[in-house]
């Protein structure tokens, strides 16, 4: 049997072989990170991560799709959408995307994928208990479809602490901290040399907690705060104390919903929006964004203006394809006034873990921080801020989880 682990995440997806030395699989070129994006065209086969982002910022007709996780534990994922001529259901998206996942990591190691330990959020979705359950079958209902023959799940903070133990030299209590693209994922663990080789970790997890917030919200933040007013957000209508209606800037600044202004209506609606608004102009640009299905490039403009912000002060984005000269300013002031109440609700987390733990902050050796939202000053202050005593560590951004998913599935299954 020849197992694997494997961490389909919001923003990049990774998946490792369990041998001797569990190492991650390059899925794209001579990269291990996977874009966890695909891209339906009308002339050609669908395209997964790298490659169907440069197909859709190219100009190639067809249709762009990202932020696939989030889905799961959504009443999305039982809806289909519309990609080209036909409709497609979300779990077919995610199936597809999987499957690539699957096959090209079998053309590396040469032989078939026969048992996987699937990552997991410790929450799909926030106080639902059935939704959570729920996202989880589809996740595992998806796996067996594409081949997978034993399908168990790991939590993904649980992963990267089975990663971090593999460079500590003595016994220590530990939080992780996996701040990914859709969810912000907790557990206080010990680990240790003497405790690594144990088949029955149970004892060893002291807490898990998560929240569903992730790299995915600080920039739907972001877009609503700094790039939507220039297409209308929050002005007015002509009738005195209307504003323009709100839904369409909350679709075209999230990932998952961006599609939705593309659907039969919303140009005609529009249109009425415009008659009827105080400054059509702004409405107007809106309109320009949709029917040049844009969307997708003015959330990767704004979520790359947002990375920029980690190293430097200011960041514009280049607007001119939507009108002559028109352009957005950030700054990091902006992003963290923005996206201040996010970072708060995440480092917030850090405090009931420890209360689920029985421990006080000062018990705690070392902070494990993983994933790219790691990387915002912000929200590497507010986690570290609820531990001060403890030593912080950086793990490897988008692999700790993946890893530490391989190494668990080799000590479930064997190694090739």
């Amino acid at each position: 049997m020849t197992a694997c682990g494997l961490d389909f995440g919001t923003s990049n997806s990774t998946l490792g072989l369990a041998a001797a030395e569990p190492a991650l699989v390059a899925l794209e070129g001579d990269s291990v990170t996977l874009p966890s994006a695909i891209f339906y065209s009308k002339e050609a086969a669908p395209r997964v991560g790298r490659a169907a982002i440069r197909a859709y910022v190219d100009g190639e007709d067809g249709r762009l799709m990202r932020s696939l996780k989030s889905v799961l534990g959504n009443p999305l994922i039982d809806e289909t959408t519309q990609v080209g001529r036909s409709r497609v259901g979300f779990r077919s998206v995610i199936a597809h995307f999987v499957a690539v996942m699957k096959r090209r990591a079998e053309a590396v190691a040469d032989r078939s994928l026969d048992a996987v330990v699937h990552g997991r959020p410790v929450h799909f979705v926030d106080d639902d208990a059935a939704g959570d359950r729920k996202a989880e079958e589809v996740l595992g209902a998806i796996a067996r479809e594409v081949g997978f023959g034993e399908v168990s799940f790991q939590y993904e903070p649980i992963a990267a602490a089975l990663d971090y133990e593999r460079q500590v030299n003595g016994e220590e209590i530990a939080l992780i901290a996996d701040i990914g693209g859709g969810t912000s994922d907790f557990s206080i663990v010990r680990i240790g040399p003497e405790r690594r080789g144990r088949a029955d970790r149970g004892d060893d997890i002291l807490a898990n907690d998560g929240v569903r917030i992730g790299g995915t919200d600080f920039d739907r933040q972001l877009s609503l705060g700094t790039v939507m007013p220039l297409l209308g957000y929050r002005s007015a209508m002509k009738r005195e104390g209307l504003p323009v209606p709100s839904g369409y800037f909350h679709d075209l600044a999230t990932w998952s919903t961006i599609n939705r202004l593309y659907e039969r209506g919303v140009t005609k609606s529009l249109q009425e929006v415009r008659r009827e608004a105080r400054h059509p102009e702004l409405i107007e640009r809106l309109q320009h964004v949709i029917a040049e299905r844009g969307g997708h490039r003015l959330a990767i403009e704004v979520e790359a203006a947002k990375i920029v912000l980690s190293d430097v002060a200011t960041a514009d984005i280049p607007l001119d394809w939507i009108e002559s000269s028109l352009a957005a300013r950030m700054t990091r002031d902006t992003l963290v006034a923005e996206t201040a109440n996010l970072a708060d609700g995440i480092a917030r987390r850090v405090g009931i873990c420890l209360a689920m733990a029985g421990l006080k902050p000062e018990a705690v050796d070392a902070v494990f921080l993983t994933g790219g939202s790691t990387r915002l000053a912000h929200v590497r202050k507010a986690i570290l801020a609820a531990l001060p005593e403890a030593r912080p560590v950086d793990g490897d951004t988008f692999g700790s989880v993946g890893m530490g998913l391989t190494i668990e599935a080799a000590r479930r299954y064997g190694t090739a």
